[in-house]
């Protein structure tokens, strides 16, 4: 090699001045392994247990759901302590309303009652803005109606005349 490129590399080498003695080795950054174990050592001492079984866990704010699948899930309950682990997924409550109704609690109703008025705003808003559609015209009355029933006739009366012929 070129005896000026060895002086070269040898100087990018150098942290300090001309005097300075060479780095031996790259730093070792600290890892976040640490912060993992001295959370499960402040777990253990809590007394924290694992819950085995646990398929999904959905955490609810305002409008918007936190969802955990196949989280670990460790709890305590003398120190009113529950731990989720596991990779989330953020998500409106719209979005995965179907599956999780029978989850939602009293305080979750009222964004379900927002989300339905929302609907209930956006499906007309919709109507009007087709190029075919007249202002004056009113909407159609909705076919899911029970429609009234007709003084002096019964269900059984109808049917038995609908057996007769």
């Amino acid at each position: 090699m070129n005896r000026e490129k060895l002086i070269k590399m040898a100087g990018a080498v150098r942290t300090g001045g001309k005097g300075s003695v060479r780095r031996k080795k790259k730093a070792v950054h600290k890892t976040t392994t640490t912060d993992d174990k001295r959370l499960q050592s402040t777990l253990k001492r809590i007394g924290v247990n694992t819950i085995p079984a646990i398929e999904e866990v959905n955490i609810f704010q305002d409008d918007v759901v936190i969802q955990f699948i196949n989280p670990k899930v460790q709890a305590s309950i003398a120190a009113n302590t529950w731990v989720v682990s596991g990779s989330p997924q953020t998500k409106k409550l719209q979005d995965i309303l179907p599956g999780i109704i029978n989850q939602l609690g009293p305080d979750n109703l009222e964004n379900l009652r927002k989300l339905a008025e929302q609907f209930g705003q956006q499906a007309p808003t919709k109507t009007n803005t087709n190029a075919n559609a007249d202002v004056s015209k009113p909407q159609e009355e909705d076919d899911d109606e029970v429609p009234e029933l007709v003084e002096g006739e019964t269900f059984e009366a109808v049917a038995e005349e609908g057996h007769a012929s």
